[in-house]
Parts: C-alpha cells; sequence; structure tokens
C-alpha cells in the first residue's frame, strides 16, 4: 500500500501571513457584496436578450367549430393535398372560402389581437349604406379632431367640401383616418359610430372584437381577430360600393377649392401592394381587395380576397414576426396559392358563420358548434339558396389587373344572388 506523507508543519511566520490573508479576503468579501449581487443585472443590460413572442390563449372562442379554439395550426389534409406554406410567421392567420364559408386552414384564428386599420373594414360596412355617395359635406374643423399621432391621411382640408364618394376613396385607398373622422362626424361623431360598429359586430357574431376607435389606431382594448376581419370583409363585400372601392387601385383625390379657380385633383394610390404592386411587390392574380394596416402595437395586418376560375378566397394575416417590409404580403400571397392548390383536396376546419339574424348567436352557451362535413351540411339544410346571399362573393379581376376609376371595366363574380358573372363599369 502506497504512504502518504504528511505535509510539513508550516512555520509561526506562514501562519500569520495566512490568518492576515483571510481576513483581509473577508474585509473585501463584506464590502464588494452589493456590487456582486448588482452583476448579473449588469451583465444582462449590456448583453440584451430577445424577447420571446407571447403565446396564444390555450383556448379560445368556438365559433365557426371547435378545431378554431385550439391555440396552433389547424388543417386536415387529403390525399395529394399539397402541405401548408414553410416560413409562416404570423401570430394569426385564416383560409377560408367566403361564398361556401369553410374555413380551410387557421393558426390561432380566434386569438384576440390589435387590428390596426383593417378594422376599417368594419367601419366601412357599418357606415357605407347611411349615405348616399352623391352627398356634399363640408369639413368643420372638429370633424378632423382627435385623430392619433401619426396617423395615415388622405389630405382632407378644413372648410373644404367632399362627396361622399371622395370620403370612401380616402378611406379604401389612403387608409385616411382624417376620411373617417369626417364620416364618423356626419354619422353624429365617433362616440356614436364606435356604439354602431360594436353593434354591427356583434350582429356579425364577431364576438372577439372590442371596438375603441373607428379608425383602428392603436387604443387600449382593442382587439379583433383573424376570424372577425374575415367576417367583416365577407359582409362588406356584399356591397357594390365597397366591393368597387376595396378593388380600385389609384384614382383622383379633390385639392384645395379656390374661388374662381377650377378645383385641382391630385392622385393616390391604394395602400395595398397585391393590388398595385408597390414597393417590389407584384400584383397578385385574381386579387380584389379587400385591407390592409399597421400600426406599433398590431404590427402589419391584412385581409384580402381574390379570385381564380370559380374558386373564391378570403385570407387573414395578422403581424408576422419577420420584419421584412413586405412580409404580410408575402404570408398572404403565399396561403393563397397554397388555398388554390388546396381547395378541394382539405376537410374544413370550421366555418364563417353567418350574422344573429340569420343563424342566432354563435357565441351563446348551447349553441352548436359546425366544422368539417358538419358545418357543410348545417349551411345546406338550414339556409336556402338566396339566405346564402350573406355568404355571396367576389370579385374576378382577370389576371390580377387593376381597376382605375375613370375608365377601366372589371368583373364581379357572384354565385348568390346574382349571375355568376356580371359586367361593372368603372366610373
Amino acid at each position: 500500500m502506497p504512504t502518504i506523507s504528511p505535509s510539513p508543519a508550516p512555520s509561526p511566520a506562514r501562519r500569520r501571513t495566512a490568518r492576515t490573508a483571510a481576513a483581509a479576503a473577508l474585509v473585501c468579501a463584506a464590502l464588494t457584496a452589493p456590487l456582486a449581487v448588482a452583476a448579473p443585472a449588469y451583465a444582462d443590460d449590456a448583453k440584451p436578450t430577445k424577447s420571446k413572442a407571447p403565446a396564444p390563449p390555450a383556448t379560445m372562442s368556438a365559433v365557426g367549430g371547435d378545431l378554431l379554439a385550439k391555440p396552433g395550426t389547424q388543417v386536415q389534409l387529403k390525399d395529394g393535398a399539397p402541405k401548408l406554406p414553410k416560413g409562416l410567421s404570423a401570430r394569426s392567420w385564416i383560409v377560408s372560402d367566403p361564398e361556401s364559408g369553410d374555413v380551410l386552414a387557421a393558426h390561432n384564428a380566434h386569438w384576440r389581437l390589435p387590428p390596426a386599420s383593417t378594422l376599417k373594414m368594419l367601419f366601412a360596412d357599418t357606415l357605407l349604406p347611411k349615405f348616399p355617395k352623391t352627398e356634399q359635406h363640408k369639413v368643420a374643423p372638429e370633424d378632423l379632431a382627435g385623430m392619433g399621432e401619426g396617423s395615415s391621411l388622405v389630405g382632407i382640408k378644413e372648410n373644404q367640401t367632399y362627396s361622399v364618394h371622395d370620403l370612401w376613396l380616402g378611406v379604401f385607398l389612403r387608409s385616411g383616418n382624417d376620411a373617417v373622422h369626417t364620416l364618423a362626424a356626419m354619422n353624429d361623431g365617433v362616440e356614436q359610430t364606435v356604439r354602431d360598429m360594436q353593434a354591427h359586430a356583434d350582429e356579425l357574431n364577431a364576438h372577439d372584437t372590442h371596438v375603441v376607435t373607428p379608425d383602428g389606431y392603436d387604443a387600449k382594448g382593442q382587439v379583433s381577430s383573424a376570424y372577425d376581419l374575415s367576417l367583416f370583409a365577407r359582409s362588406g363585400l356584399q356591397n357594390a360600393d365597397f366591393r368597387e372601392y376595396a378593388s380600385t387601385a389609384f384614382a383622383q383625390f379633390p385639392g384645395e377649392a379656390k374661388k374662381g379657380k377650377k378645383r385641382p385633383t391630385f392622385g393616390i394610390q391604394n395602400t395595398n401592394r397585391l393590388l398595385t404592386g408597390a414597393f417590389g411587390m407584384k400584383p397578385y392574380k385574381g386579387i380584389a381587395g379587400v385591407k390592409n394596416g399597421n400600426t406599433t402595437n398590431a404590427g402589419s395586418t391584412f385581409t384580402g380576397v381574390a379570385q381564380r376560375g370559380d374558386k373564391v378566397l378570403l385570407v387573414t394575416v395578422m403581424n408576422p414576426a419577420k420584419k421584412d417590409m413586405n412580409e404580410v404580403y408575402k404570408e398572404t400571397a403565399a396561403l393563397f396559392d397554397w388555398g388554390f392548390a388546396a381547395r378541394d383536396k382539405v376537410e374544413p376546419v370550421g366555418r364563417l358563420v353567418g350574422p344573429k339574424s340569420k343563424e342566432g348567436d354563435a357565441a351563446r352557451p348551447g349553441a352548436p358548434k359546425h366544422h368539417g362535413k358538419q358545418g357543410a351540411a348545417h349551411l345546406s339544410t338550414t339556409e336556402s339558396e338566396a339566405e346564402r346571399g350573406g355568404a355571396w362573393t367576389a370579385l374576378g379581376i382577370a389576371g390580377g389587373a387593376l381597376v382605375v376609376l375613370g375608365g377601366v371595366a372589371f368583373a364581379v363574380h357572384r354565385r348568390w344572388p346574382l349571375p355568376d358573372l356580371v359586367r361593372r363599369r368603372g366610373r
């Protein structure tokens, strides 16, 4: 067995040196203890880490089907169906057929998120029927009060007169909050307009939506969902004027009138880049609207409708994590491509419900939930074809051609209640 030699005993001088060093170490530790506690926080500040994206609620609304209440991606592929696009980064999205109401696929469809200017679809669907487009309105200073800082504007001036038609061009093409507030003033003010919008959202069974501002500007508590935004678009697109404004790419807007001179106009362009092809995007084939938005809290949001042959799809995308300036349009286009390829090769995961006047309150306790084949059966057995005009729909702009006010004819395709193909002329 090996032997272990003991270490030699330290000399008295070494023992004194060791005691002195130990005492000094204790004093130093006491003095620096607060710094030691603070050090980790300082290190975190020096090297910040990316904050995690918020997680969707564990359960959400089941309006439209039980699968839509679940977080994450919901899709039921049949044999031969294409896989969903790779690289989707949006917090929430939904692909649906607005005619049948089938939801082909969804990702956190009922997540209540800030909607940005896509809420203007609800604003338009609520107020468009109230004022004839030829009505004239002289803008008072108070009409433009209360707009959020940095609001998008079309360029409305105080004490100038505009037609309702002009104002809606400002809402749809330039997402002008000045146009929204002017129309709200005509509707007895912002507060009344917010009440009207909330009542209309409730009538559409859009129970994820809480309206605070008429223009979608960031406001505490203002939320909607990809599902609800799709309901707003579906309802609005039944209105011929809504369809016209949503699919108009370019128009002339009145400038400042001066006595004795012809009133000038200036050109405005739709902010929907899949419609105009602006900022490096190509116009999407068959696109016919609907509305985009972007704010600090909401990120980028977009709802679009497009038609290929006899297929019509509605896609809503909310807040992509990727910060490419065109990301919301790229993800929308990818979902359109997938939807047109997969339309007959998926089992629906839910459906877009009809309004209360047709189906009752879809959120009431004990209300029937429909998805998959059940949902399609429900539509065919409980609604007449005329009633399914509520599912109407869109709007082939052949080959992605752009609508320009002042001359170009465009086709509007609907299954209910109009004939399959109806031609209208731009004004």
